[in-house]
């Protein structure tokens, strides 16, 4: 029979014993050498995928330069390959995030198709992340803590220990005479989380002695709140997802009128549900500015902005434009080859098909009072036809207008509802290619 500890990791992992490889990330402490040693262990008597280490290199202080041929050592001997990663942590007022921020960005790039990334957290670090997150205030999702796993690049995060204290691991070692690192910054109480490790919990746990496994149940229970909520706001997409009348503006967006029949706590499940893969969520007096977008009137053209993009609102839409498509060079670009495609700097690229008309050809971007003639109706404003298409106004600085000398000769067919004034010809626009949208 096997023992406790073994038994629940197979059961955890049992949903992805057929991936191509098994990642374990290993930083050489108590958590990561326990279960790198008993996935090692496993190994011999199961059919497991490939186990394969990585070992992310901080820098940050000099004991790290030590750790990897630590966890080189360790591998060797239980016969497991070892990748060492250098990162660079970004400067900034966390250390800690930042720290972690290079970490999973590294597990991001060695973690393939179908593969998993292993992690050594346990039920300890469930029990402090809620109370950390607690005390920053933070909704049901991030009271749901840590879950036991999540999307990673094209594979998975699991972290299989989650149902595991501390002190099973310290037995494991000490059972096993393992070897592993104490990195020093683990007893630095200027971090938060080790505050809450050596100053706080100590205290909880002489009155409440369950305290820990107690917080990581309530975390589970958050957990389940937290997917019912997104089952919610599945639904409600349902609603507000229409297809846009412009399908070849891939931007995400909604439909504004079912997301106004939501009371404000729907809306605003609905919107993070929405939003979470696109940006970092607002806090709650961040809100305001849903409210201001939602609320304009119908003729205005209000945007929201958030950490990584904007949200604007179009009429009787919402479109999420993330920050990478929000500027273009509104610079003339010369076009004195138009057989073949022009690149448009930070704006895609334009294309003529059919007879291509006679130079010297300009792209220009709209400064106000083009006029353009329109076959049957003579010469129209330019603002009144975009107008007239609804094209959402945070694209119309970016459509590219194609000029012969001062004469505006024809904008993107895909941008309005009118034909083009040229003969034989058309100008076709495929707008910038970036990670969310615009493709």
């Amino acid at each position: 029979m096997k023992p406790a500890l073994t038994a629940k990791l197979l059961q955890t992992l049992a949903p992805w014993r057929n991936a191509p490889v098994w990642h374990i990330a290993f930083s050489g402490g108590l958590d990561s050498t326990v279960l790198l040693h008993l996935l090692a262990s496993l190994a011999k008597t199961e059919t497991l995928p490939p186990l394969s280490a990585v070992h992310v290199h901080h820098g940050l202080q000099a004991a790290a330069d030590a750790w990897p041929s630590h966890c080189q050592s360790v591998c060797d001997r239980l016969g497991v390959p070892l990748r060492v990663m250098r990162v660079h942590v970004q400067s900034g007022a966390s250390l800690e995030r930042a720290a972690r921020d290079a970490r999973y960005q590294a597990f991001t790039e060695v973690t393939g198709a179908g593969q998993v990334m292993l992690t050594g957290q346990h039920r300890d670090d469930q029990a402090e992340t809620l109370l950390f997150r607690l005390l920053r205030g933070a909704g049901v999702r991030g009271l749901a803590a840590m879950p036991v796993h999540r999307p990673l690049a094209g594979g998975y995060l699991v972290r299989p220990l989650l149902d595991v204290s501390r002190t099973e691991l310290q037995a494991y070692a000490h059972a096993h005479q393992l070897q592993w690192i104490e990195d020093p910054s683990n007893a630095d109480s200027r971090f938060s989380r080790n505050y809450l490790r050596h100053r706080v919990f100590p205290l909880l746990t002489e009155r409440w002695p369950q305290a820990v496994a107690s917080l990581a149940r309530t975390a589970e229970h958050l957990s389940e709140a937290q997917g019912l909520l997104d089952e919610l706001a599945a639904m409600d997409l349902q609603d507000a997802d229409q297809p846009s009348p412009f399908p070849w503006l891939t931007l995400p967006s909604l439909a504004l009128a079912p997301l106004r029949e939501l009371s404000d706590a729907r809306q605003r499940n609905v919107l993070r549900h929405w939003l979470t893969p696109l940006t970092r969520l607002p806090d709650s007096d961040h809100w305001a500015g849903w409210h201001s977008l939602r609320d304009a009137k119908g003729d205005a053209q209000p945007l929201w902005r958030l950490t990584d993009g904007q949200l604007h609102r179009c009429g009787d839409r919402i479109w999420w434009l993330p920050s990478i498509c929000s500027d273009i060079s509104d610079a003339p670009v010369s076009w004195s080859q138009p057989e073949s495609p022009l690149e448009l700097p930070g704006n895609g690229q334009l294309r003529l098909i059919g007879e291509v008309p006679a130079g010297p050809l300009v792209v220009r971007y709209r400064q106000g009072g083009e006029i353009i003639e329109v076959p049957g109706r003579g010469r129209r404003d330019l603002k009144r036809l975009l107008n007239e298409s609804a094209l959402p106004g945070f694209m119309r600085g970016r459509l590219p207008l194609l000029y012969q000398g001062e004469q505006l000769l024809a904008v993107p067919t895909l941008a309005g509802l009118w034909h083009s004034a040229s003969d034989g010809w058309q100008l076709h626009w495929m707008p910038q290619t970036c990670d969310q949208g615009l493709s």
